[in-house]
């Protein structure tokens, strides 16, 4: 006698769940999230001898090569307290850099990882931004002292950096899914990327004052003061810096490029769920 078996309730192995069960999954993981981002932290403090402290010292270096070169290049048009401003842009650029290069191979990198188990693949580059951002933290207190000798100003108003990053980090999060998903079907992105990062870096105005570059186009200075890297930068210098203003719509356009950023983010690289692990 034959017999017969009933599939219903079986779900196919890799099979991408609705989104909304899908997000519910990402953070019932958030245990392992966070495991993995503080033991790759540790790993990379145990291979390196200085450990954390090259945490501080690559961006502090990145400010000091930056300082001689494009202070000696821009001379007297230099923006005012120019140290305290090229160690503000230095240091929050950085944090987008990593998160958005490291992040955007969280996929391509841990390829066993993610053929041998079964878990929202999501949880991988949300665990390398959460890793980027356990690491930015003590470059702020370094940037706020760092910045004091050079005319930096510590008031109350230093405590909102702490939304600042943590609306920065959402946004970095956002641009490193999109280009998660975009590395696992062109690989040779990865390879693109430092540069891409390196174009953004000379546009975001870290070196030089973007409103005294385009002050004689009043179209191209309308659309910079849209660029949200530029907004990150001006809203950290204003809090530090006494002389750099930064308008209160920043704020707001910050966080709808946020927003949006991880929205479409999230959506991007959860359609292409099944394929992780699968493409070679």
């Amino acid at each position: 006698m034959s017999r017969t078996y009933s599939v219903e309730g079986l779900v196919r192995v890799g099979a991408r769940l609705p989104l909304g069960p899908y997000l519910r999954e990402v953070w019932e993981r958030r245990d392992f999230i966070a495991a993995m981002a503080s033991s790759r932290i540790q790993a990379e403090n145990e291979r390196n001898r200085l450990g954390m402290g090259w945490v501080l010292l690559r961006p502090l270096l990145n400010a000091l090569i930056y300082g001689l070169i494009f202070g000696f290049i821009l001379g007297g048009n230099r923006p005012a307290n120019y140290v305290p401003y090229l160690i503000a842009g230095v240091f929050l650029f950085e944090f987008f850099s990593n998160a958005v290069l490291i992040g955007g191979r969280s996929i391509t990198s841990n390829f066993p990882l993610v053929q041998s188990l079964s878990f929202p693949r999501l949880a991988l580059p949300v665990a390398v931004v959460y890793q980027q951002l356990l690491s930015f933290l003590p470059t702020l207190i370094l940037m706020m002292v760092l910045v004091m000798p050079f005319g930096g100003h510590i008031s109350w108003r230093v405590f909102l950096l702490l939304p600042l990053t943590a609306i920065f980090a959402v946004f970095n999060l956002g641009v490193a899914l999109v280009v998660a998903r975009l590395t696992v079907h062109f690989r040779d992105l990865s390879q693109l990327m430092p540069f891409i990062t390196r174009i953004l870096f000379y546009t975001a105005g870290v070196f030089f004052d973007p409103v005294s570059v385009l002050k004689h186009h009043p179209t191209a200075l309308t659309a910079y003061h849209l660029y949200p890297l530029n907004e990150v930068l001006a809203i950290g210098r204003s809090l530090l810096i006494p002389g750099h203003h930064a308008p209160l719509y920043y704020w707001w356009a910050l966080i709808i490029w946020a927003v949006v950023a991880l929205v479409v983010g999230i959506v991007y690289f959860w359609s292409a769920e099944e394929r992780y692990g699968r493409d070679e």
